[in-house]
């Protein structure tokens, strides 16, 4: 990071920007800061799910939620001018970051389709770790953090009980097989709900466990038992997994971490009672079942390597998996996929070996920020760096047999995330450190 090295006690701490300036002052100076940036930040975390509103401006698709970060870099820049402050570049993510910009800049270039692969760019790169940068800057408390986190929050269970509502309903009127895909409202697949809210309920366990004030942990704990009904009736068995991943990781961060296993053994138990659960469980087992979605998956993901052989370095490019594909896919199967439904063969196929190394170097960042804050940084911001670690598991557990990046609200929800660990990081090297 870019921060002052420390100063002997009783010695003059001059901070080289704005926001360490506000730090060195203490708390009370810290909200002053970015103000209306924060505001328009949460707001655009709020909007995460309203990708899925989209109009063209002329020949130029976009959606209401690539103009809520517009809006939030505007004020940003105008904030930033005002305040004549000097921005964060410097951190253990800038150069995986850049990386993977090369990586899909690339993959631009070799997509079958180059105007549908810029609009993803766009999408899945340069706006989301432009708003990820935002967030560095902006986050200066772990308030703020949470605020962020909690925008994020607000938006998935807005569309994770509108999704149950119809999936509930589905069920009530006996029109909803569950072995099937389940009904759908605001997002395209049930599936999406599980990616979206699985690593906002781990982040909120952590909270819900560790953090200092009892109010946080409240407000924690009732979005992650809402978080939890909502995946749970996705019937994302993906989702699922991660779950069970979430509930391992936050237990082994407790002392109580027998009870914690023992409870989320026992609230798994009891839902394979309920008896739409246990059938959609005990198919994905039955590998003899035509509904088995995991067959289809081992099918797909032995297709991918097949094409990867014939296109190892660039993959098919942004855009380009459902078309390179083609020519190894059995024309008589009805299901087409835009990816292959794996976290390693998403990045290669999207943004060839270069993007996976690049992926990979990301979160291999952000799970090294996250422990380091978990182990060693102040208490307020200790649980805040256990939820961004312990949802980094969710996205990488989940990425086994899902797509847990390539959309727009997961790709902005994966560096908002990424993004609080890194602010945090950067305001305890920034901190004054206590007199010996």
């Amino acid at each position: 990071m870019d921060r002052p090295s420390p100063q002997p006690a009783g010695a003059n701490i001059q901070p080289r920007s704005l926001r360490d300036s506000l730090i060195a002052r203490g708390t009370d100076a810290l909200p002053s800061a970015y103000r209306f940036t924060s505001i328009c930040a949460a707001a655009t975390c709020v909007l995460a799910p309203a990708y899925t509103l989209r109009w063209h401006v002329g020949p130029v698709p976009t959606t209401l939620l690539e103009n809520a970060i517009l809006v939030t870099i505007a004020v940003f820049l105008v904030e930033t001018i005002r305040q004549r402050a000097q921005l964060i570049w410097r951190t253990p993510m800038v150069f995986p970051a850049a990386l993977f910009l090369v990586a899909g800049a690339i993959s631009v270039v070799v997509a079958p389709d180059h105007h549908a692969a810029i609009g993803l760019y766009r999408a899945y790169f340069i706006e989301p770790m432009a708003f990820a940068f935002v967030l560095i800057n902006v986050i200066t408390t772990a308030q703020r953090a949470l605020t962020m986190a909690a925008g994020l929050a607000v938006g998935g269970i807005v569309a994770g009980l509108a999704n149950s509502v119809v999936v509930v309903q589905a069920l009530r009127n006996h029109t909803y097989d569950v072995v099937n895909t389940p009904p759908v409202v605001i997002y395209n697949t049930a599936n999406a709900v599980a990616l979206f809210l699985v690593p906002l309920v781990a982040f909120a366990g952590a909270i819900a466990l560790h953090s200092e004030h009892r109010r946080e942990r409240g407000v924690a704990a009732v979005f992650a038992a809402l978080g939890t009904v909502c995946v749970v009736l996705s019937f994302s068995r993906g989702g699922y997994l991660a779950l069970g991943a979430v509930v391992i990781a936050l237990a082994l961060s407790h002392r109580r971490r027998l009870i914690i296993a023992g409870a989320g053994v026992v609230v798994a138990a009891g839902l394979m009672i309920v008896p739409a659960i246990r059938h959609r469980v005990l198919t994905e087992l039955d590998f003899a079942n035509g509904s088995n979605t995991l067959v289809g998956r081992f099918h797909l993901w032995s297709v991918a390597l097949q094409m990867l052989q014939d296109h190892p370095i660039f993959g098919a490019g942004l855009s380009g998996f459902a078309t390179v594909i083609a020519p190894y896919w059995n024309p008589t199967n009805a299901d087409r996929f835009t990816y292959p439904h794996n976290i390693l063969l998403n990045s290669w196929t999207e943004t060839g070996v270069l993007g996976v190394i690049a992926l990979t170097w990301i979160l291999f960042t952000g799970f090294r920020i996250g422990w380091r804050g978990w182990r060693s940084s102040p208490m307020a911001w200790r649980a805040v760096h256990l939820g961004v670690l312990v949802a980094l598991v969710a996205v990488v557990v989940h990425g086994l047999v899902d797509v847990p990046y390539w959309k727009n609200d997961l790709s902005l929800e994966l560096w908002a995330l990424l993004s609080i660990t890194l602010a945090g990081a950067a305001v305890s090297s920034a901190a004054p450190k206590p007199s010996p």
